[in-house]
């Protein structure tokens, strides 16, 4: 089988692992990275990741190593499959940047708390003059590990302020059953990737508390309105909060029994604390931590976000979760926006 290209995932989580496994299916020259050293010498030793995606065993053009150099080495794209908080400190340990020519592909989905800032913002920081905007894309969309290595079919949206940018990614990951859609809309599409994180926590407190399909709905349409809002007044587009990396993203994530954030606030629904839930899982929810950052991004830029706000108040302010939703259902009446 000819390789078509080389790449390096950087984490070896349910999505990285699956990014990896999907490509080398495809015949691209793939090397996955992990940071700890055991779990490295178990995937070695496995030639499967029984840690976070057992089954699945990995081809023969599919490496594994806990050496970021050796990764990175001569490679065509490096994605970026690491949660949030762990972005910055990854991207430090590639001192001399991505290289020239290389494409840079972002799958997290959160904004950096502390700095409020998104990934493509925080790769700017960090590399400096090394870092190609061009080169950078972002990839979002509905698209669960635990699907799209079935094979089920799923579709997702790749952008960059340079198109041609995005139909490169578009080619190098597009499969039989996995459609990618291509943007110049990088601002949108990491936004709404993020901000539906919050949006699901409210959806699982809803099932947690025992509420029907009717408040669904009404999260749904009126968490889309306010990320929309604030996606928009960051300089993100109208009809990106529409598709795959909004609205389609919010849709599966708010109800799917594979959502992480959406179990967090299903959790603390039914009466768990938030360091009760997130003390027994083992996969991070990014939903928490951008629930922090969308309420300070509100905030700093005038933006009415009553979900987000009560979110906020359940998760870092131990409101009662009826009482916030209740506060909600008695804002003062308005038109519709």
């Amino acid at each position: 089988m000819a390789t078509e290209a080389k790449v390096a995932v950087l984490g070896a989580g349910s999505w990285g692992t699956t990014l990896a496994l999907m490509l080398a299916k495809s015949g691209k020259d793939v090397m996955l990275w992990e940071f700890r050293s055991d779990a490295v010498m178990l995937i070695e030793l496995d030639r499967e990741n029984k840690e976070f995606l057992p089954g699945y065993p990995f081809p023969s053009n599919l490496g594994i190593t806990g050496d970021i150099k050796v990764a990175i080495d001569g490679v065509d794209y490096i994605i970026m499959a690491i949660p949030t908080h762990g972005f910055r400190s990854t991207a430090g340990r590639i001192v001399d940047g991505p290289g020239k020519g290389v494409v840079v592909i972002s799958v997290a989905k959160g904004v950096e708390q502390e700095s409020l800032m998104r990934m493509s913002e925080v790769l700017g920081d960090v590399w400096g003059d090394k870092f190609d905007q061009n080169m950078f894309t972002a990839l979002s969309g509905p698209s669960h590990a635990e699907e799209v290595v079935m094979g089920l079919p799923s579709s997702v949206v790749a952008a960059s302020i340079d198109i041609e940018t995005a139909h490169r990614v578009q080619r190098l990951i597009s499969g039989d059953r996995f459609r990618v859609y291509s943007s110049d809309d990088v601002v949108g599409v990491e936004l709404g990737g993020s901000l539906k994180n919050v949006i699901a926590i409210a959806a699982g407190l809803a099932d947690g508390l025992g509420f029907g399909d009717n408040t669904k709905g009404a999260l749904l349409t009126r968490g889309l309105a306010e990320i929309s809002r604030l996606g928009m007044k960051l300089g993100g587009k109208a009809v990106t909060f529409a598709g795959l990396s909004g609205m389609g993203d919010l849709i599966t994530t708010c109800c799917s029994r594979h959502s992480r954030n959406r179990y967090v606030g299903e959790q603390i629904g039914q009466g768990r604390s938030l360091k009760d839930v997130l003390g027994g899982m083992h996969m991070v929810a990014e939903g928490v931590r951008t629930t922090a950052s969308a309420y300070a991004l509100g905030k700093r830029e005038g933006v009415e976000m009553p979900i987000t706000e009560q979110v906020h108040r359940i998760l870092f302010e131990d409101a009662d979760p009826l009482k916030a939703t209740m506060e909600l259902m008695g804002r003062r009446l308005k038109v519709e926006d």
